[in-house]
């Protein structure tokens, strides 16, 4: 699995008895001690990884420096979901620290998801020929 983040950084918690395990987006580093800083949405604030008893590690993942939109692209695949081909218009593309480009588009059931391991990837107006 990939993971994007502004910081290129996930936090991994393990789960305890109340909470099930999960993943958060690194925010920030604590710049007097250089811990990772995450979004605790129970208090509203940043708040550093070390302080959760279920703290496992962090992953290094892709780090996204912009996001633009789809402007028209699709993504094909020869054989979708149930074998056919199936083409999603591209909802927008991240755009990494490094200047790659990934395309995200849109499954018919509404999830998100990279197509970047698409057959093609058609701009706009571009027909499959």
């Amino acid at each position: 699995m990939r993971y994007f983040s502004e910081t290129g950084w996930t936090a991994i918690f393990s789960g305890t008895e109340t909470e099930t395990g999960r993943m958060r987006p690194v925010e920030a580093w604590d710049s007097a001690t250089g811990v990772a800083l995450v979004v605790d949405p129970q208090r509203g604030a940043l708040r550093p990884v070390t302080d959760w008893p279920d703290f496992s590690h962090l992953e290094q993942g892709e780090r996204v420096v912009s996001v633009i939109p789809g402007g028209g692209w699709r993504a094909h695949w020869n054989e979708g979901y149930d074998g056919t081909p199936v083409t999603e218009e591209v909802l927008a593309w991240l755009i990494h620290a490094d200047g790659r480009a990934t395309p995200i588009s849109v499954e018919p059931d509404g999830d998100v998801t990279t197509a970047e391991l698409a057959d093609r990837i058609l701009a706009l107006g571009q027909d499959l020929d």
